[in-house]
């Protein structure tokens, strides 16, 4: 069966990729465009993995990723961190919200599924 990878992120150019690399990986991908839309989205699209974006509108990484893991039922689910941002502060930030690892921008396909392989296995 297909593993769900729920992609959280504000540019559409980075989402198309993200698309890309999921679906020729052989995941079932699910999109958002930031933190708000990715909490409305997260109960049907149930996924086994997230990928989310730190600078995004409306709600940033940080908020979804408290977010997410304020409700039990979605304590388990590894959450990636796919930023531009290297800064060791708010990797520790992420982290203490309940990130499970952190890939920077831009990414390398192959790693990129080799962490979500890592994570859900």
């Amino acid at each position: 069966m297909k593993k769900k990878v729920l992609t959280v992120d504000d540019s559409r150019t980075i989402r198309n990729m993200l698309l890309v690399t999921l679906n020729n990986a052989g995941f079932e991908t699910i999109q958002a465009e930031d933190g708000v839309e990715g909490l409305e989205i997260l109960e049907e699209a149930n996924p086994d993995v997230i990928v989310t974006d730190i600078n995004m509108p409306r709600l940033d990484g940080f908020g979804f990723i408290e977010g997410v893991r304020r409700n039990d039922k979605y304590r388990a689910i590894p959450i990636l961190v796919l930023t531009t941002e290297s800064d060791a502060e708010k990797k520790n930030r992420a982290r203490q919200a309940g990130a499970t690892g952190w890939i920077v921008k831009p990414f390398d396909p192959a790693k990129l599924i080799d962490a979500i392989e890592r994570v859900t296995a």
